[in-house]
């Protein structure tokens, strides 16, 4: 480079411009030096055990499409097929490390090399078997006391948590795991978790401190150092200039908003059926991700600030995704067909909410918001019959009852009907389920010797997979692991990422159908999730404290008091109502594709390309 340099003053001195060449060529060098140092960048990050951890490739704001980019972790190649703990996301763009161990610490190496030009990220990941923090907080705020069992696997008991009161002594903590029992400041968020975290609600200063997690057999998990502070005097709450209502798509037609939706509900989609089953590790599972986002995205006409973003963030769409309602709107109509999807809001009668909500909230969910009755028997049949109206009465009783201090209440329902495009034998036939433990028990079937279907072994998941068409452009996907035994499951759901599941439904279309001996169960799951779980673990806890929702009501803070969600499946000799089921199996004349173990089940619109229902059978 200094060779170089000297070369070209030589040339340029027999110019008559000569002295401002050499400075132009010069300022010219030290700009490309510059930009070459700004492209390199490393990171120390030390994290815990159990953890999730999620690298970016790039930084800093910078278009790479079309870049070629690669992984290194310890000098050797991460595979963009990878299904293990370590995987590459977003064609590169995100390393996803989960859960966390001490066999990925090491440095980690992300080179992009477009135009010429290299761009490098690295990361060196210490990974700490304990964790130690210090927290600050105000007094009359909330404080987060993280701990985590440093595997993802299936939680026997809860951990303890203690408080140092001197040198050599600690008290164990009355933990609740329930956040709603009046008066207990101490909440075990999520029991039976690998995250065991503890929320102190309304800190005062004798809570600063210092706080052990251990594991029931006494590993130390994380110390925590607790430091309080005296709160300052709030301000006055305003929604000056927050009440707006929310901004106009501006390309109606834009080809983009569709796509970013579909890629929005499938991520969200895997990340609460992981939430759920972590949750209930071997019960039967239901929801409907449509319904729960459509839920999430009718109260985002009214959020604003903060609470905006926590909600974006939680349902896996980009902020200030204008197109949002739009595209809600189109796809509902899309699947209206063979999917009934309703939201509502239920409010005090004491509160004004703002034109604009009630305008929009109308125009894009097609949901007038309803003043709450007097009395709380006359509120919860109101609801309940406005559930069993949207639901063609498969749901009759959502909640109840409804307390007297209610501001607010959200509201979803769903209820899906398709017909199996080849039809089953007739007649009704008994076999035996496996349950996880073992156990066999009878239960009616669907049966068919030669039913024409696609099947295939995905290696990916290590599943037989069967794809049932349906009426109304929809499928019902089944997925069967190797055995009926609860490692074989919970390795399948350990791999239903977005990406994964996107792939193995492009794989099962493009395998031709042929003839196969399949037995399903005939199954009715009628599940409710705990929606209170659901929404902390998507960082949603603030809704219930103290929510910024000026551009619903703009008079004051409003807080959520309920929000609920419910499934209904029927699998039957004509279809599916209002879900999805599964199975699996080997061959005899035909090859055998049988459900008669648990298995997992995925209803999918082929119109809309966006999961409807996503469930688990465990037990019939």
């Amino acid at each position: 480079m200094c060779q170089e340099k000297n070369e070209r003053k030589h040339v340029s001195s027999s110019l008559k411009s000569g002295k401002q060449e050499v400075m132009r060529l010069q300022a010219t060098l030290f700009v490309l030096l510059q930009l070459i140092f700004e492209l390199s960048s490393c990171t120390q990050l030390q994290v815990t055990q159990g953890s999730t951890l999620e690298l970016p490739c790039v930084m800093f704001q910078s278009d790479i499409s079309g870049a070629a980019i690669t992984w290194k972790f310890q000098g050797k190649d991460v595979s963009p097929q990878s299904t293990g703990p370590v995987r590459v996301k977003k064609e590169g763009l995100y390393l996803s490390i989960s859960p966390v161990t001490s066999a990925n610490e090491g440095e980690y190496v992300c080179l992009v090399k477009q135009d010429n030009v290299e761009m490098i990220s690295s990361y060196n990941i210490k990974v700490a078997a304990s964790s130690e923090y210090t927290i600050k907080v105000s007094q009359g705020s909330e404080a987060y006391l993280p701990c985590h069992f440093p595997t993802g696997g299936q939680v026997s008991a809860n951990a303890v948590w203690f408080r140092e009161t001197d040198a050599v002594k600690k008290m164990s903590l009355n933990l609740d795991d329930d956040s709603r029992v009046d008066n207990q400041r101490f909440t075990l968020l999520y029991p039976g978790d690998s995250d065991q975290t503890v929320l102190i609600k309304d800190t005062v200063m004798e809570d600063a401190g210092i706080y052990h997690c251990e594991s029931a057999a006494g590993q130390k998990l994380s110390t925590v150092h607790i430091i309080v502070e005296a709160a300052p005097t709030p301000p006055p709450f305003l929604c000056k200039g927050m009440s707006t209502a929310w901004e106009p798509c501006e390309d109606v037609r834009s080809r983009t908003g569709e796509p970013i939706l579909q890629e929005s509900l499938t991520d969200f989609s895997m990340k609460l059926y992981s939430f759920l089953r972590e949750s209930n590790p071997s019960s039967n599972l239901l929801f409907s991700p449509i319904s729960i986002s459509g839920m999430f995205s009718h109260l985002l006409l009214g959020a604003k600030g903060e609470t905006r973003k926590v909600i974006e963030r939680a349902v896996c769409v980009p902020h200030d995704f204008h197109c949002l309602h739009v595209h809600m709107k189109k796809l509902r109509e899309k699947l209206s067909g063979s999917l009934q999807m309703a939201s509502q809001i239920y409010y005090n009668p004491q509160m004004n909410l703002t034109e604009s909500f009630t305008n929009q909230s109308i125009e894009f969910y097609d949901a007038k918001p309803t003043r709450l009755l007097n009395g709380s028997e006359e509120n919860t049949q109101m609801i309940n019959s406005w559930v069993a109206n949207k639901t063609n009465n498969k749901i009759t009783q959502l909640v109840d009852s409804i307390s007297p201090s209610t501001q607010l209440i959200l509201l979803n329902a769903v209820s899906f009907s398709g017909q199996w495009k080849v039809k089953f034998s007739p007649g009704s036939s008994n076999g035996l389920f496996t349950k996880l433990n073992g156990d066999m028990v009878k239960v009616p079937l669907l049966y068919h010797k030669g039913y024409m279907t696609a099947m295939k072994y995905v290696v990916e998941l290590k599943a037989q997979v069967a794809r049932f068409a349906l009426s109304g452009d929809s499928s019902l996907y089944v997925l069967v692991p190797r055995t009926y035994n609860v490692d074989d499951l919970q390795q399948l759901e350990d791999k239903m990422t977005d990406e994964v599941v996107l792939r193995m439904i492009k794989e099962i279309k493009a395998t031709t159908p042929h003839a196969v001996e399949v037995s399903l169960p005939r199954i009715k799951l009628d599940v409710q999730p705990n929606m209170h779980i659901v929404m902390k673990k998507l960082g949603l806890s603030s809704l219930f404290e103290e929510a910024n929702l000026c551009g619903l009501y703009s008079e004051d803070r409003l807080v959520l008091d309920d929000a609920r969600h419910r499934a209904f499946l029927a699998l039957t000799e004509d279809g599916v109502e209002a879900g999805a089921a599964t199975a699996m199996g080997f061959a005899r004349s035909f090859p055998s594709f049988s459900a008669m173990q648990p298995f997992v089940m995925l209803l999918w619109s082929d119109q809309a390309n966006v999961p409807l229902f996503i469930g688990r059978v465990t037990d019939p």
